[in-house]
């Protein structure tokens, strides 16, 4: 059991992670595009697109840092002091971001600041997750179990080509959002930036693919070592059709799947950078293992979990349930 439960806690958060990215990064993606619309009846039907579920959507976010914490301590002390700034910018970001959806309608006509906190909000939050992602494949400096780097180790041109791609990343599934939970002009217009963006991102997840090993050799070895190999080659396969079928989706009108299919790239892009580092949790040192919590304290943390994890889940699908469909200008959430 003491063997296995870091492998639990590790799962539990790879899953808290994905799903935050997925369900927090289409509306942050919504806010990005907020920017591109100058419609101010558009707009609202944007921010209206997204109300019923921003706030819950970041309940994943405070699962995974707060298992993070708990779970495995040491990596927490030696990830948060690396990656400082960007974590503090990217929540100040989502603090501006979400008093921008409790007073942008209550201060009209006089709301252009909350606009502006929005969209920037949005923006500064996926940029930060990106830089920190990248951070994080890139590796920490560590010695003796403690974060032996500077301030500004984060800041590289990989860690910033992740931000841009993960910018990219969540406004294409903002794109696919608003085409299915929108209609007529909107909708439209939203299709044609989705099919730009999904270009897009298939560049940025390409390019991380090579830069990826060729950074480090960690990971080419087990990329490219046998049999690992034979399970991965068919990786770029999927993801291939996989856009492919997203873009014809869009350009047949349809709704849903564009969507879900955006969600698979994630998935399949986020499984082939959680197989490239796992089962350490800091590269390119720290293991699951070694940053783990006391036997105790993981199984009496994972109890808790196993407790609020499925009201996490039916409280969300309940919400996208009774919110389900189009969103029209007589069906505003203030």
């Amino acid at each position: 059991m003491p063997d296995t439960l870091p492998l639990i806690w590790g799962i539990v958060l790879a899953v808290a992670v994905i799903v935050y990215t997925i369900l927090d990064g289409f509306d942050l993606g919504v806010g990005m595009l907020f920017g591109l619309e100058k419609s101010e009846a558009n707009r609202d039907l944007m921010m209206n697109s997204v109300a019923p579920f921003w706030d819950g959507n970041e309940t994943w976010l405070v699962l995974g840092g707060g298992g993070l914490f708990v779970a495995f301590p040491l990596a927490y002390s030696i990830i948060m002091p690396a990656l400082y700034i960007p974590v503090i910018f990217m929540l100040l970001a989502l603090i501006f971001r979400g008093v921008a959806f409790e007073f942008r309608h209550v201060a009209k006509p006089n709301h252009h600041w909350w606009d502006k906190a929005f969209l920037f909000g949005s923006l500064g939050a996926a940029l930060s997750q990106g830089i920190i992602l990248g951070a994080l494949l890139q590796g920490i400096t560590v010695v003796d179990n403690r974060f032996a780097g500077g301030a500004f180790d984060w800041l590289t041109p990989f860690s910033l080509f992740c931000g841009a791609g993960v910018v990219v990343g969540y406004a294409t599934l903002g794109a696919c959002w608003l085409n299915l939970k929108t209609i007529g002009e909107l909708q439209q217009k939203m299709q044609r930036i989705a099919t730009w963006l999904l270009a897009g991102l298939l560049l940025f997840i390409a390019l991380v693919s090579l830069w990826t090993p060729l950074m480090s050799p960690r990971i080419a070895e087990k990329w490219f070592s046998l049999p690992n190999f034979y399970f991965l080659w068919p990786v770029p396969t999927i993801t291939g059709l996989l856009a492919f079928s997203v873009y014809l989706a869009l350009r047949k009108n349809k709704s849903l799947w564009p969507f879900l299919g955006t969600a698979g790239l994630f998935i399949i892009s986020f499984v082939g950078l959680a197989f490239s580092t796992l089962p350490l949790i800091v590269p390119p040192d720290i293991s699951v293992y070694q940053a783990a919590a006391a036997h105790e304290s993981q199984l009496f943390s994972i109890l808790g979990v196993l407790i609020l994890l499925p009201i996490i889940l039916i409280y969300t699908i309940f919400v996208y349930y009774i919110f389900r469909g189009k969103v029209t200008p007589e069906s505003g959430y203030h």
